[in-house]
């Protein structure tokens, strides 16, 4: 199964996963016109983009992805600071993982290792039919 993102929102937003394994899961995002609101910041759409992204790839991490998949059921998150340029990282990290449910805490930071948004996300894990 293909994971790398290609023709997906990872691709349109410019979303690299840079590490994901069963304890931790990292990507980066540029904050360009792809990302930015009309007035210049960072799309808090974006950024929950983000978050959910490295949520599932986080829980795709846990399943045998022939016999199972993984979908966002519940999101949140708090817009810490606003960021203008650069690049922004998310780390989730797994807060429960269970056989029908996962959740993901997600924080992200901007290149100044500034906090600016914290998260939450409810997966659910689905059988292959």
């Amino acid at each position: 199964m293909d994971v790398s993102g290609s023709n997906t929102l990872l691709e349109a937003l410019g979303i690299e996963i840079v590490e994901c394994n069963k304890s931790r899961c990292v990507a980066t995002m540029p904050v360009d016109h792809r990302t930015k609101q009309p007035f210049g910041l960072l799309h808090g759409g974006a950024s929950a983009a983000l978050a959910e992204t490295v949520a599932s790839m986080g829980a795709a991490a846990h399943l045998d992805l022939t016999q199972q998949v993984c979908s966002g059921i519940e999101i949140n998150a708090n817009h810490l600071k606003s960021v203008r340029d650069g690049v922004v990282t998310a780390t989730a990290v797994p807060v429960h993982v269970g056989r029908r449910t996962m959740v993901f805490q997600i924080d992200i930071k901007d290149d100044r290792d500034r906090h600016i948004c914290t998260s939450r996300c409810t997966l659910a894990v689905i059988d292959r039919i």
